[in-house]
């Protein structure tokens, strides 16, 4: 696909979804990795017009509060309705974007959908306990009420699904909603919006002016989000390197935050696994979205008695895989989203290299245009865990090592600061229900016989595990945008006082 094709292409799919600003009129240059080549350019908000969308913000709040729960998931309902609409145009701009393969840019919409369903069930279940008092003659519970200001902060390789976890349960919840995408990604985030704006106009006038924006531009305007004591709860994607900035200033003001970070994410492969759906769970997980998903498989350790089994397997799985542009091949592996990532393999895998390790794959492939970064997933066979295995690189890489003892492999799971998610593969009752006892995997998600990359609306997810994490996207991952109040309620005649103490009133 030429540039000009690419570029035609993108604003024929912005138009599909409704945007209708200027994509050659501004200071930030889009970059489609498919090909290295700007396919637009946008203007960027300033740091006042993230303070006045703030304020906007503010005001909707005061408005969006009031209205029934059940009716604010009407509004997400007929978000669901539209973006099944615009399945297709929102899963192309994240291929032109991300450069993920159709079918994954396909399932992040989906994705959206779902999680539109789940809060319109949950828009008539914010439930309060009743709560068992001591004094007679009352009754005591707890309540839930919206927030406030949701600042919303996502990363390059998931540029809608993320935003759609964090504000159809805001939306829901009673609270209104900033986003600010990536730099890399600004174009999604508006078609997104573009979407909502038309189920805010089928919806009618209960929904206030500035219920959803997106910031544009670059990291001034997260710091403007992070910063503000008008932003009750910072929700934010990204690296651990991230998390570590956001986290520290948004609890400096006492604000809330949840932190969904990278994973050095890792599988754990018993005596008794099936090969098969080992193999495939592994390459899928490893290789998907080129290594660029916060649940990318990055770690294996290998029982030494099916080792010479299931690596010669993995090779020869990594040896046959397709790289190419997504929207031209049926490759199975995409580009890296840059440069920098690009260089940050090839430092890794050099670094892996000093440490003893051998390396397999890893390569620059020539199927793009010398602005684009095709690269072939490398497997890296590791004499222990050390040097870039304890770190997350952004690409393609699985590290792979042997073990002989169950628990010291389950030790060296655990010992790495990223963790998001995790799998083993076994057929062995006692090591799966160890591996998810309170002894096993410290990873937010823990899976048997699946592999680490992909989460499923209702399970919340997150649960990274050097911050504390945060959950987003199902299960009780609600009560994050709301405050809970206690009421009691004194229905009797007496008003019941310490032991000895009395009033004389009258």
């Amino acid at each position: 696909m030429s540039t000009n094709s690419l570029a035609s292409t993108t604003r024929a799919t912005m138009e599909a979804c409704g945007v209708t600003a200027s994509l050659d009129a501004g200071s930030l240059t889009v970059v489609s990795p498919l090909t290295g080549e700007a396919v637009a350019s946008l203007a960027t908000h300033s740091a006042d017009d993230a303070k006045a969308m703030i304020r906007t913000a503010k005001q909707a709040f005061r408005q969006w509060r009031l209205v029934p729960a059940p009716r604010r998931g009407e509004l997400v309902r007929l978000f669901g309705e539209e973006l099944r609409k615009s399945k297709e145009d929102l899963g192309r701009m994240v291929s032109i974007e991300a450069g993920k393969s159709p079918s994954e840019g396909l399932g992040e919409v989906q994705e959206m959908i779902d999680i539109c369903d789940f809060a319109v069930g949950l828009s008539r279940q914010l439930y309060g306990l009743t709560i068992a008092t001591e004094r007679p003659g009352h009754r005591m519970m707890e309540t839930w009420h919206p927030l406030g200001v949701v600042g919303i902060i996502t990363a390059f390789n998931f540029p809608c699904a993320p935003w759609a976890w964090n504000s159809a349960l805001a939306l829901v919840c009673g609270d209104p909603v900033i986003w600010k995408p990536s730099e890399k990604t600004p174009l999604t985030a508006l078609a997104c919006q573009a979407v909502l704006e038309r189920a805010l106009a089928r919806f009618g006038e209960d929904a206030p002016e500035g219920l959803s924006q997106v910031l544009v531009g670059g990291p001034e305007l997260g710091e403007a989000l992070v910063t503000s004591e008008a932003v009750a709860l910072i929700s934010a994607t990204g690296s651990t390197r991230m998390g570590r900035i956001v986290g520290p200033k948004v609890a400096e003001r006492f604000g809330r935050s949840i932190l969904e970070l990278g994973g050095n994410n890792a599988g754990i492969v018993c005596p008794s696994a099936d090969l098969d759906m080992t193999l495939r769970a592994v390459a899928f997980g490893a290789m998907g979205t080129a290594g660029q998903r916060c649940t990318t498989t990055r770690r294996l350790f290998v029982h030494e008695s099916i080792y010479d089994q299931i690596v010669p397997a993995l090779k020869k799985a990594y040896a046959s895989v397709s790289v190419g542009n997504p929207l031209e091949t049926n490759a199975l592996v995409g580009p890296l989203i840059d440069k920098a990532a690009f260089d940050g393999m090839v430092e890794a895998l050099n670094e892996a290299k000093e440490a003893g390790g051998t390396v397999h794959g890893g390569e620059r492939q020539d199927v793009g245009p010398d602005t684009a970064y095709y690269v072939k997933p490398a497997i890296v066979e590791m004499p222990s865990q050390t040097g870039p295995v304890t770190r997350e690189t952004f690409a393609p890489i699985l590290y792979v090592m042997k073990y002989s003892d169950f628990d010291e492999a389950i030790e060296q799971h655990n010992d790495v600061g990223g963790g998001l998610s995790s799998s083993i593969f076994t057929t062995d009752l006692r090591e799966m229900e160890t591996f998810l006892s309170a002894r096993g995997s410290d990873c937010g998600i823990a899976n048997v016989n699946i592999g680490t990359s992909g989460a499923e609306i209702g399970g919340a997810f997150g649960g990274e595990k050097e911050t504390g994490g945060g959950r987003e996207s199902g299960s009780d991952a609600w009560r994050a945008y709301m405050r809970r109040a206690t009421n009691t309620i004194n229905y009797s005649r007496e008003l019941p006082l310490a032991q000895g103490v009395s009033f004389d009133i009258g």
